[in-house]
């Protein structure tokens, strides 16, 4: 089995105490890279089971379920996923937006946002995420993860809009970025470990939220710097569970894509049952 890993801050409670060794004597990889590339790999069942963009689970809904009570989700602000713009957000017709390569969910939630939120026209086009680069040659830039982060230190005088926020204030409901999904047939094949890889995280989950995420804070700040207080505020805003609300706000997300044209079809959502 190979679990994908995102490489980015906000999803490592989900990883935090897997017991990387046991997993490993059991034949167990793990994959890191960022979610649009963990993706790619599960869509080329080349990783099995994994955090992965929810927008991604939508187009393989059918091939995929998820692990209960697991996401990346946000009730309001989410602190790592930003347009930053040179114009305010109702302004932006006919402009030029870079998106990041990074992402699946949240460039279809900028495209949902403008489109039905705002009735805004623009064009876009995917960059590799670099700040200063995307807004020399574009009207705004979308960032997501750590790349954000690090822009949103330096973002002086631009525009800058959480989708998070955006999307809590229009729809009332939390705004899911990331859910634990595996590929189906792993319950076939690999059926008892599939059952301890899901219950594993949601144990991780659990004891970080139980900590208050401090040993989580401590890597990141040794990893990336910044504020005891500002990372501390940012896994307390974040929301890992996913519960009937976080059912109806995927739906929605689902339902806008549809409308949108970014989905052929309205995804069913599949939950796997613990025996």
């Amino acid at each position: 089995m190979n679990i994908g890993e995102i490489s980015y801050t906000n999803i490592i409670p989900l990883y935090y105490y897997l017991d990387r060794e046991r997993l490993m004597d059991q034949g167990v990889t793990i994959t890191h890279a960022v979610p649009s590339k963990i993706n790619r790999l599960m869509e080329n069942q080349l990783v099995d089971i994994g955090g992965i963009s929810s927008f991604s689970f939508g187009k393989n809904a059918d091939h995929y379920s998820l692990v209960p009570d697991l996401s990346v989700s946000s009730y309001g602000r989410v602190n790592s996923i930003f347009l930053f713009s040179k114009h305010k957000i109702e302004d932006l017709s006919g402009k030029k937006i870079a998106l990041t390569s990074s992402s699946e969910t949240s460039v279809a939630l900028l495209k949902i946002v403008l489109d039905r939120f705002y009735s805004v026209e623009v064009s876009y086009q995917v960059e590799t995420p670099h700040f200063k680069k995307m807004l020399e040659n574009y009207d705004a830039c979308l960032l997501i993860g750590d790349d954000a982060i690090s822009a949103y230190r330096k973002r002086g005088s631009y525009h800058v809009y959480d989708l998070g926020e955006i999307w809590y204030q229009q729809t009332g409901l939390p705004m899911i970025f990331a859910v634990m999904a595996y590929r189906n047939e792993m319950e076939t094949e690999k059926g008892s470990l599939l059952s301890y890889v899901g219950k594993s995280m949601i144990e991780s989950k659990e004891r970080c939220q139980r900590e208050k995420f401090i040993p989580v804070i401590e890597r990141v700040l040794a990893k990336h710097g910044g504020t005891f207080q500002f990372w501390e505020s940012y896994f307390n805003g974040l929301n890992y569970q996913f519960s009937g609300e976080h059912e109806k706000g995927l739906n929605l997300y689902f339902q806008l894509a549809v409308e949108c044209g970014l989905l052929k079809t309205m995804p069913s959502i599949l939950k796997y049952s613990y025996k």
